[in-house]
């Protein structure tokens, strides 16, 4: 039962780790700033904001820099009540879009396809009508088949909503708070920063030398500055994945356990009933018994004990499936892979458990078997 289980579990890590984020992890870090905890005021904030980004993106080794307001695959979010032209809302539907304020160039940054229309540019921050860019899953629930470019959504509810923003773009769908949520419906604003912030910087370097280099520029424009929650994007999705890493982990110590308590109780078992039998085994070889016969007597017996055990284990696995169903991903609580490799290792460990008495009844010496009796 605690294998089906560890092998469920570790399934589940598995899918979660290679899930599609829609994002390329690989050269991309990571860091936030909190200007408004030094003392900095809104334009002071979006000043610093800019020159970090243009001092980073004209950096040796960087090809792109942007800031998100919400850090995405970290469990953050950011959600609203949206209307959209067009569209009205059926009693309880849900209307939520997923939001985040981003810099020009974040669809670069995370190499994400822009599908339709345009990216932000520098003066689509203070624009009026608002902009905004959403992604494929938004364009495709509201909008079927039919451009985006150029509807119109507002934020908020109530019967007669105002849209005041204008989408000028569709983009690719990717992760926001992490594998298990899926792709939400997501709508991006442009914005410049004020407050606290998270940068994304996609280098051609280590991520040592990325690290330093970004506290340096940092430092260059604010020395009293702290930086923080500086890692890679891969880093940041395994600490989202932390709990589910643990609990993998963590069955699969006691499955592993649990296995080899079994199989030192049964070569114990099995080393006593062969004692048991020594001399009907010393009578049967003086009879003239093959010793392939006399360990295959004996393994019968060890697959007996190994039928016995997984008519019980399997459905109680099965049950414990059922049970943390809601705890997996990508794979159901009954997953008939995860019980035949279960089935498999326990037979493999229960044969190699009974083959060392197995073979010792098929060497007995008969002279000295019956003399010992």
């Amino acid at each position: 039962m605690l294998l089906f289980g560890a092998g469920l579990f570790v399934r589940s890590l598995q899918n979660l780790k290679t899930t599609d984020t829609g994002v390329a992890l690989d050269n991309l870090v990571t860091f936030q700033l909190a200007p408004q905890l030094n003392g900095y005021d809104g334009a002071r904030g979006t000043q610093l904001y800019r020159e970090l980004l243009d001092r980073l993106r004209g950096s040796a080794g960087v090809t792109s820099s942007a800031l998100a307001a919400v850090p995405i695959l970290s469990g953050s979010e950011w959600d609203n009540r949206t209307a959209v032209e067009g569209h009205k809302a059926a009693d309880g539907e849900d209307m939520q879009a997923y939001m985040n304020a981003l810099s020009p160039e974040y669809f670069k940054t995370m190499r994400i396809p822009i599908l339709e229309g345009r990216d932000f540019t520098l003066a689509d921050v203070k624009k009026d009508p608002r902009l905004a860019i959403v992604n494929k899953r938004f364009a495709t629930h509201f909008f079927g088949g039919e451009s985006a470019v150029g509807r119109h959504l507002g934020q908020g509810g109530g019967p007669n909503p105002k849209l005041d923003i204008e989408i000028i773009g569709v983009v690719d769908d990717s992760l926001y708070e992490g594998p298990r949520q899926g792709v939400r419906r997501q709508v991006f604003i442009p914005a410049w920063g004020a407050g606290s912030a998270t940068i994304y910087v996609r280098t051609t370097m280590g991520s040592s030398a990325a690290f330093a280099l970004i506290r340096r520029e940092v430092q260059t424009l604010d020395r009293s500055l702290p930086v923080f929650e500086t890692k890679t994007l891969q880093a940041q999705l395994d600490e989202t994945l932390l709990t589910d890493r643990l609990v993998a982990l963590l069955s699969a110590g006691f499955g592993m356990l649990a296995t080899l308590l079994a199989s030192i109780g049964l070569y114990g078992v099995m080393a006593f009933v062969v004692a048991r039998r020594r001399k009907e085994l010393g009578i049967r070889i003086a009879l003239g018994a093959q010793r392939t016969a006399i360990l295959w007597s004996v393994m019968q017996e060890v697959l007996i004990l190994l039928s016995i055990g997984l008519a019980v284990g399997i459905p109680t696995g099965l049950g414990l499936g059922k049970y943390v169903s809601a705890q997996l991903y990508g794979i159901r609580g009954h997953d008939p892979s995860v019980a035949v490799g279960t089935m498999l290792l326990l037979t493999i460990v229960s044969a190699l458990a009974g083959l060392i008495p197995a073979h010792r009844a098929s060497r007995v010496d008969p002279i000295l078997a019956l003399r010992y009796e």
